[in-house]
């Protein structure tokens, strides 16, 4: 019989030999839109996080600074109903008009990287891709059912492109 303190010797091993070989997993979801605005008008609806419950059904809470380095607080409503808190979320990345990324973990261990890149498109349109990788040894013990988060990263896409696009034309219709 294995000892407890050899056991978790063991394991111990057994880990960091798996984090530095190919039992590191990754999982990812990438949807795209296309959005009747410029790649400015995009983003300035991405980066007003305090309006997100206005318009976000997927994202139903997003609070803290924007600026590089900055802790955020996140909440989703997954499309299985399950509402979840994300933990040790910073913002990775911010080039204006072009990128937004938030994200966190411990490379190796569990990490992931939520991106929205915008890219000018035919008819001064936006092509946004919305994207997500985790990666680490213990993604595949995590509650991360790929096809209900691309359901959900799709319904948003869908949310942020009827929002900016009723917006748009608000502005663009003459009033009566």
């Amino acid at each position: 019989m294995i000892g407890a303190d050899n056991w978790r010797r063991r394991l111990g091993v057994l880990l960091i030999l798996c984090a530095a070989s190919a039992c590191t997993t990754t999982k990812s979801i990438d949807t795209a839109i296309a959005i009747n605005a410029q790649p400015c008008a995009v983003f300035e609806v991405l980066a007003d996080f305090e309006r997100y419950p206005e318009w976000n059904p997927y994202h139903i809470h997003v609070n803290g600074a924007l600026e590089v380095g900055a802790p955020l607080e996140v909440r989703v409503s997954r499309p299985d109903g399950k509402v979840v808190d994300i933990p040790h979320v910073r913002v990775l990345e911010i080039e204006p008009c072009r990128t937004l990324v938030w994200g966190g973990g411990v490379s190796g261990v569990f990490r992931g990287e939520h991106r929205f890149d915008l890219a000018p498109g035919p008819d001064d349109a936006t092509q946004l891709a919305h994207t997500e990788r985790f990666s680490g040894v213990f993604i595949g013990f995590a509650d991360l059912p790929v096809d209900v988060l691309t359901q959900g990263y799709e319904e948003m896409n869908d949310a942020l492109k009827s929002h900016i696009e009723a917006a748009g034309a608000a502005e663009t219709t003459p009033l009566q």
